[in-house]
């Protein structure tokens, strides 16, 4: 899909900082479609890439909705709170979907935290009109701090259960408990910070994998976790670009994106550290050594995608790369 010009139709506070945006096509005209938990990866004016779920309805085809954290260390969301103003033109990615419903569930368990609410908000619109049933936790420090307050009421209903915690993770939603249980195929969706993604996770760890959904807007790894991934030795090695036969070296000391960018192959790319999903390419040959936080183990085993930012090939494996 190509990208699109969007302009800045409004923005509005939140939260104190919480801004929420909403972006029309240029011309006036629809916007492409888009499915509830996809994304729109905005190029910034400062040279970034940042990706944005949608949190608006996927019915409603006039606009795309989203809302950005203010991160003192964010690049990207300090330029959209500080820069970015009504009638500004911007250019963005066309919507692309790694959080997706899965059709096959009985029931829907949505878990929010903070900013985390964005993807839930398209996904209530979508599942309110559905027959299936669906719940969703939602975790912020206070009600002053709670984005879409009224908009999640009015789409849950009696679906919500707000936890305001005051910063304190044990004083907020007992997740040990909640899911404790997996009622008759449940699938679980979970968004929010680092720290509640890494409990939600362990505290549903007995649920089968493929049930289990998320998006991640930085790293989910323990920093020991992380240490592990650092540790592992790398390798030189070789990949293949099967649509024009080019093969490339991919040096120890640099990634695979690295290499591809450095001979004119452009590859979108945000975290650069393997949670995002932006830089997946599929992989037609030779074994991987997946370091990402983006594919389930199935999907490793399988070995069919690899996310070119972070992970390389095994020893001794040429990888064949299907650019």
């Amino acid at each position: 899909m190509p990208d699109l010009d969007l302009k800045v139709a409004a923005i509005d506070k939140l939260a104190p900082q919480i801004k929420r945006f909403a972006f029309v096509a240029t011309d006036g005209g629809s916007l492409p479609p888009f499915e509830a938990g996809a994304h729109i990866n905005i190029f910034t004016g400062n040279g970034l890439t940042r990706s944005y779920s949608l949190a608006g309805d996927p019915a409603d085809s006039s606009r795309y909705v989203t809302a950005v954290l203010r991160e003192p260390k964010g690049g990207g969301s300090t330029w959209m709170h500080d820069e970015v103003k009504v009638g500004d033109m911007l250019k963005a990615s066309g919507p692309i979907n790694n959080f997706p419903l899965d059709p096959s569930a009985g029931r829907h368990h949505l878990i929010a935290g903070g900013i985390g609410i964005t993807p839930m908000l398209a996904m209530g619109h979508a599942l309110s009109r559905g027959e299936v049933p669906f719940k969703l936790d939602y975790c912020t420090k206070s009600v002053e701090e709670t984005a879409f307050l009224d908009e999640v009421k009015e789409i849950f209903g009696d679906a919500v259960s707000f936890h305001h915690d005051g910063g304190d993770p044990k004083k907020g939603i007992d997740l040990k408990a909640t899911l404790a249980e997996r009622p008759d195929n449940t699938h679980l969706y979970l968004c929010g910070p680092a720290g509640l993604l890494r409990a939600a996770r362990e505290a549903a760890r007995h649920w089968p994998d493929k049930v289990v959904h998320y998006e991640l807007f930085s790293s989910a790894l323990s920093d020991h976790e992380r240490a592990e991934v650092r540790a592992r030795a790398n390798e030189p090695f070789e990949i293949e670009l099967a649509q024009s036969g080019l093969t490339l070296t991919v040096p120890a000391d640099k990634t695979i994106l690295e290499v591809l960018n450095d001979n004119g192959i452009a590859v979108i790319k945000v975290c650069e550290e393997g949670y995002c999903g932006t830089c997946q390419v599929s992989l037609l040959g030779g074994k991987a050594d997946h370091r990402d936080e983006v594919l389930d183990d199935d999907e490793k085993a399988a070995n069919t995608l690899i996310q070119v930012c972070i992970s390389r090939a095994l020893p001794g494996e040429k990888l064949i790369l299907d650019l």
